[in-house]
């Protein structure tokens, strides 16, 4: 140690070769938002010297280009990109991202701990720096069949494990205002870690219990306003631009000089898709920057902020001391990235051919028996043909709580295609009852057919949307006969699909492949006359039933606002 430590303060000095030099670089200054030319001298992991020349072992030119700070996103499930996380690395690491905190929610709520030890095994072997965020709410709440459950005493075990930095999303906002005993006893334990917050709405007084409990960010905020009022109350905000979840639009007046200390980026969740054919958080960088903030706050909140809000002192700057997380952009406004150095080490295929192997988990997940029509024929049996609808809206995850009128047929209500009213059902996949929660929804645009997944937030039932119950399942049992997945069914058989059997959320294939395999999903979805850009994503979240306002679990509808189901045979 005492020698590598020698060897910096020498290479800074230009008193012995650094590991590696970036010459001549445009290096962005995060603080004023100027560009000056310079070396960047590297030891070991760590920035050893700017503003000056320096030799190294290793000589990379700078060719024009500029160098900004690694880009750290703050709230992200790994599994939303349907791959394992050491495949996620090795495609989304060369867009610049080399800092993550994940929350392994998704696979936990497969899994329990299992899920937790597998992402922790991923993390010590990856080339990117992933950091996980316990899962807080596993289930997320008491009205849907989850397949795991994990109390506080599930959680400590992993206190101690390098990777594992707080606790993450507190989505059960009312049990903390409510002083549930198991959410105090886990916010009790992770006093002194950070703790990420999920509010999504949540303002005035109620905003001040939730914070009171030491919650300290969120990445639910979908207007000006409530993000303005979350950051004068002390919360940082996690501007979110996922694939179903898009709020930069809503989000982007409040960065600025004032604020960009108090601001970071977030994916939450990302397609595989978006990611090919977007980019990742270089794609919100360059959204930002188009619509006038200026670069320098923009790169800020993506670095240096991001690791200052989650307490990593170490990193978000180019400059001595800290760690060498450097991307190498063609183009600063356009965040065209062509290079990233990762812990002093430079991104190339080599170094993940490199990285150790960790075997997949959760491949026995499916516990669902194959389904009958039957199953998803849903009795008139409420109202008098006004039938609550949850109504979807493409990039929003929040839901509107709708009405229509339908027609009955054999005492069935029946779908109404000409306004968009689709059949919904949710199907509990976890062999804990068999359970199929029935509804419509609205935003979908299928004409006939169906389409399925196994993706399903956050119990991961198999949600289906379709015309009929014919389709429906036989888009349920294509998912079923594959270990998990989507797939898309028309004519009662299936016309695409994706297997995910790992715990039914990731794929066991390359992301190159994934990506094609969803194309082709796409496509199929859009021939059934399918609207949404990404429908796959809007339908696994449509069974969340801790975002506003309407949504559909194993166990029935449920209005989020009153946190009750909407007919009380359903409790």
């Amino acid at each position: 140690m005492v020698s590598d430590l020698s060897h910096r303060i020498l290479a800074g000095q230009g008193r012995r070769p650094a590991d590696l030099v970036i010459r001549d670089v445009g290096l962005l200054d995060l603080v004023t938002g100027a560009v000056e030319t310079t070396d960047i001298a590297v030891v070991g992991d760590r920035i050893v010297g700017i503003f000056g020349r320096y030799e190294g072992e290793r000589v990379i030119e700078g060719q024009g280009r500029f160098a900004v700070p690694g880009f750290i996103d703050t709230h992200l499930h790994i599994e939303s990109s349907l791959v394992s996380p050491l495949e996620f690395d090795r495609c989304v690491l060369p867009r610049g991202v080399t800092t993550v905190f994940c929350d392994p929610h998704e696979i936990a709520n497969v899994l329990g701990a299992e899920g937790l030890s597998y992402f922790a095994a991923c993390a010590e072997a990856s080339v990117m720096d992933i950091r996980i965020n316990l899962s807080s709410c596993v289930p997320a709440t008491p009205f849907e069949t989850a397949a795991a459950r994990l109390e506080i005493e599930d959680l400590l075990p992993f206190l101690a494990h390098p990777k594992v930095h707080g606790l993450a999303e507190m989505m059960n906002y009312p049990g903390v205002l409510n002083l549930d005993p198991g959410i105090l006893a886990k916010l009790g334990a992770f006093s002194d870690r950070h703790v990420d917050g999920h509010a999504p709405l949540l303002r005035g007084a109620a905003l001040n219990g939730y914070l009171a409990a030491g919650i300290r960010t969120d990445h639910e905020a979908t207007s000006a306003s409530e993000a303005m009022e979350k950051i004068r109350k002390g919360m940082a905000i996690l501007i979110r631009e996922g694939s179903a979840s898009k709020d930069l639009d809503a989000l982007a007046e409040i960065l600025n000089a004032d604020t960009s200390a108090f601001v970071a980026l977030c994916t939450d969740d990302r397609s595989p898709l978006d990611i090919v054919e977007e980019g990742h958080l270089d794609a919100m960088i360059r959204r930002l920057i188009a619509k006038g903030c200026p670069a320098h706050h923009v790169y800020r909140a993506a670095s240096l902020s991001a690791a200052r809000i989650f307490g990593l002192s170490d990193r978000g700057m180019i400059a001595p001391g800290w760690r060498a997380d450097m991307v190498l952009l063609d183009d600063l406004k356009a965040c065209r990235v062509s290079g990233v150095i990762a812990g002093g080490r430079l991104v190339e295929p080599a170094i993940f051919a490199a990285r150790g192997v960790v075997a997949p988990v959760g491949l026995d997940s499916m516990k669902a028996a194959p389904v009958s029509p039957e199953q998803f024929r849903q009795p008139a049996g409420h109202g008098n043909g006004a039938v609550p609808v949850i109504g979807v809206k493409a990039g929003l995850l929040l839901t509107a709580a709708l009405e229509a009128t339908l027609a009955e047929l054999d005492g069935e209500w029946q779908p109404d295609l000409s306004g968009d009213v689709l059949k919904l059902a949710v199907v509990e996949r976890h062999g804990r009852n068999g359970n199929v929660g029935l509804g419509f929804v609205n935003g979908f645009g299928l004409q006939r057919g169906a389409i399925a997944s196994s993706v399903g937030h956050d119990s991961h039932n198999i949600t289906v949307v379709g015309t009929n119950a014919a389709d429906m399942a036989a888009a349920v049992n294509g998912v079923i006969e594959r270990g998990g997945g989507f797939a898309v069914a028309d004519e009662e058989r299936v016309t695409a699909a994706l297997a995910l059997p790992m715990a039914g959320l990731m794929s066991l294939q390359s992301f190159e492949a994934v990506v094609h395999d969803l194309e082709t999903l796409v496509a199929a979805a859009r021939a059934l006359g399918c609207t949404l850009p990404e429908p796959f994503l809007q339908l696994a979240f449509l069974a969340l039933p801790v975002i506003p306002h309407l949504k559909l679990t194993d166990r029935g509808l449920f209005d989020v606002d009153r946190f009750a189901f909407v007919y009380s045979e359903e409790a």
